[in-house]
């Protein structure tokens, strides 16, 4: 049976930061928008201000973030990523040069066995972003 309105959506947790995330991640890439943001209102469980919801789109695609009111002993880990098919040289190393300033270098950009031009980096929220250029 086929469920056309069934849809996964990548959801990601801040902590305090899910605003300022979006709106970097909105900049980097076209046809990329902030379509909603509710925030948390005084006396709520979240310091006020910040995203209880928020959905926003990179490239067409949709993403879902909150800025979580509860504190957890985890964040975001390299082990599930956001994998970027890259267009351009120029592309991919602007991606790169953003993403990883002030992050970390996971896979410094450069040619692999199972890409001409790959790097892997953690951005400076924690969300791990893997970048190939396709070939032409």
């Amino acid at each position: 049976m086929k469920n056309s309105t069934q849809k996964i959506t990548t959801f990601l947790m801040f902590d305090g930061k899910a605003e300022e995330a979006m709106n970097f991640y909105t900049s980097l890439f076209r046809q990329s928008e902030i379509i909603s943001i509710t925030r948390y209102g005084a006396h709520e469980a979240g310091k006020e201000g910040t995203v209880l919801h928020a959905t926003f789109t990179l490239n067409g695609q949709e993403f879902m973030c909150i800025d979580s009111s509860v504190k957890h002993e985890f964040t975001f880990t390299p082990s599930i990523s956001l994998y970027v098919k890259c267009d351009t040289e120029e592309e991919i190393d602007e991606l790169y040069e953003k993403l990883s300033q002030d992050g970390e270098v996971l896979m410094p950009l450069a040619a692999y066995p199972f890409s001409e031009k790959f790097g892997w980096v953690q951005d400076k929220y924690g969300v791990s972003w893997q970048l190939n250029l396709a070939k032409n």
